[in-house]
């Protein structure tokens, strides 16, 4: 007896941006509509985003440029494709016959040099820690890892007992995850893995989007203070993998000096660094790295803005990208 075929389904390429800017010690990131706007696939902010017409726009690139411009207003400088999120149910409903949207996620980075920009009706600035609270340790350890995701996690571990080697997610399991990702013990914080932290809350059933997705939520979990604010389709998934490859790619690419004005003092580099990163440095640590990595020049001018004593100007000394191959700020690399 042969098989039926299976129902087919339309695919459609779809281009979404995670746009970063930093003002002051305030990591931002650019939404499409406000917090409070609404659509089907659930409420919450919307990275700016829209489907990849092949008759208008020549590449990807261009085709995503052209929906940042319409939707936001905003100019964007650096650009760089992070991942294909194809996950099937990303965008559908039980019974949906909605074509299957494959999106093309982008980082992207504009400067603000401590000014408001305007932007499309609509659009906006977001701190990120507001999607992300978990990630900002430049206070130590958030508290809201221990009175609410470590509990929450506990039960997740204990939930899993039985079910064996089936819950192994590369090669872990639940409870090595757990103490690899948010460690009970003391300090223990890598800043990169921002998408394992936000897949293995989203697992656990402790954020909204996994409910909404029509995952198990957590027990109790109605009772608890959200996880953050949630976001559109899985626009917080693509927006914690755009986090996590900017506090890498800072390591070993000067992308830091494409959020920085033309000159800057070391203090206002050390705060940027400090905001990315969520983790707060030593002052004359980070000098030390600034002066090994010679990866800025001194202008010959000095900053009157603080109202202190002047500060010295540096600016992105370009030749070093000529000089070595991985000219970036090792901040955070380990041995």
């Amino acid at each position: 007896m042969s098989e039926l075929p299976h129902p087919s389904f339309a695919v459609e390429i779809g281009l979404t941006a995670a746009i970063v800017a930093v003002r002051g010690d305030t990591p931002l990131i650019l939404v499409a509509r406000g917090a409070d706007g609404k659509d089907v696939r659930g409420g919450g902010a919307a990275l700016p985003s829209g489907p990849f017409d092949p008759v208008n726009h020549r590449t990807f690139e261009m085709g995503l440029r052209a929906w940042v411009a319409e939707q936001t207003g905003v100019p964007v400088g650096y650009v760089e494709q992070l991942y294909t999120f194809g996950d099937r149910g990303r965008h559908s409903r039980a019974g949906s016959r909605d074509p299957h949207e494959v999106s093309v996620g982008y980082l992207a980075l504009t400067r603000l040099c401590g000014k408001d920009m305007a932007t499309a009706p609509g659009a906006g600035f977001r701190e990120w820690y507001r999607f992300f609270p978990w990630e900002d340790w430049r206070n130590g350890r958030p508290a809201l890892i221990d009175l609410t995701i470590m509990p929450g996690l506990r039960a997740f571990v204990e939930r899993g007992k039985h079910a064996g080697a089936s819950t192994r997610r590369r090669g872990l399991t639940r409870i090595e995850r757990v103490r690899q990702l948010f460690g009970e013990e003391g300090d223990r914080f890598d800043e990169e893995n921002v998408l394992d932290r936000y897949e293995l809350l989203y697992e656990a059933g402790l954020v909204e989007e996994s409910v909404r997705d029509g995952r198990e939520p957590a027990p109790g979990v109605e009772e608890w203070p959200p996880l953050g604010e949630s976001m559109q389709a899985d626009h917080r998934r693509i927006l914690a993998t755009a986090m996590g490859r900017l506090r890498a790619k800072m390591k070993y690419r000067p992308v830091i000096f494409e959020l920085m004005p033309e000159s800057f003092t070391l203090t206002a580099l050390q705060t940027t660094v400090e905001a990315i990163s969520g983790r707060h440095l030593h002052k004359q640590n980070f000098r030390r790295l600034v002066e090994a990595a010679a990866v800025v020049e001194a202008t010959g001018e000095m900053s009157h803005a603080t109202g202190g004593r002047p500060a010295a100007l540096f600016r992105f000394r370009r030749e070093v990208l000529q000089e070595r191959p991985a000219p970036g700020l090792r901040v955070g690399i380990r041995g």
